[in-house]
């Protein structure tokens, strides 16, 4: 697997391989992550010849394009792009959904979990949260209506489960299928598309913090926006992929107080894990 910043690297320029003109103005329809890419063809365009010429180009670079992963197709069929299935529809609109090997790989995890005997309900909860929280804001821009990508069977099925432990009602495993599966708001195809010559580190360090924000949503984006993007630890805006971890100033996690709450680089906050536990 080559790390992304090498990709990025060795494939910048390949992007300017295929270009089209719209609306008067030279454009590359291109999409790329790392060594990831997808490439938008006009009814015209020889999708033969383009393919050609990115083989050269990764040939010069020692690399091959993968047979087994590339293919052309027609929009209105949908393909597969970094866990998505993107589709053209009939009446000319656009869908995006979670691709079905991506949410076949979530939903193996969150059975996993559900099922596992070793853990009570509490412990489920607690383990499912992030997992379903990060899945369902990987997907915010998704359409996400409907009984299978509402999650509504998975939710119902850990219901059965917890109910079935004696210590708890109704109400009080309703509480915990709310804890289990928190909801991310969706808005879908809003995602704002970076441009091919910003970086996060050219300089502008509030409009990326501000970008990488918006991952989150609930209590996290609330800090982020009262410590305006700054980790409440170093100071640093947050860029680049280190994640951004809640922190409860207390250590009491029953504490969801706006002023219990800062929100922390992850080395950051498991530094400060590690002083407590020197102490």
């Amino acid at each position: 697997m080559v790390s992304p910043i090498l990709a990025n690297i060795a494939l910048n320029g390949i992007e300017s391989i295929h270009r089209s003109k719209a609306k008067g103005q030279i454009i590359e329809p291109s999409v790329r992550y790392a060594d990831d890419m997808v490439i938008i063809l006009k009814p015209k365009d020889n999708a033969i010849e383009i393919l050609e010429r990115i083989s050269e180009f990764l040939r010069k670079r020692g690399m091959q394009v993968s047979q087994k992963k590339t293919k052309i197709t027609a929009a209105t069929d949908g393909f597969d792009f970094l866990g998505w299935h993107f589709k053209v529809q009939k009446n000319g609109k656009f869908k995006s959904t979670p691709s079905v090997d991506n949410f076949k790989a979530f939903r193996k995890k969150v059975k996993h979990i559900v099922n596992n005997s070793n853990y009570g309900s509490i412990v489920k909860a607690q383990k499912l949260s992030p997992i379903v929280r990060g899945w369902r804001n990987y997907h915010k821009f998704c359409k996400m209506d409907g009984s299978k990508h509402s999650l509504w069977f998975l939710n119902h099925r850990t219901y059965t489960v917890f109910t079935k432990e004696s210590k708890h009602t109704r109400q009080s495993s309703e509480k915990l299928i709310k804890k289990a599966f928190p909801l991310v708001p969706n808005s879908e195809n809003k995602h704002v598309m970076v441009q091919g010559i910003k970086s996060p580190y050219d300089g502008n360090l509030t409009c990326w913090s501000k970008r990488n924000s918006k991952l989150y949503d609930g209590h996290t984006s609330k800090a982020l926006t009262k410590q305006n993007h700054k980790c409440a630890s170093c100071g640093l805006k947050f860029i680049g992929e280190e994640r951004v971890h809640l922190h409860h100033r207390d250590g009491n996690h029953d504490n969801w107080k706006p002023n219990n709450l800062e929100a922390l680089h992850e080395s950051c906050h498991d530094y400060r894990h590690m002083s407590k536990t020197e102490r």
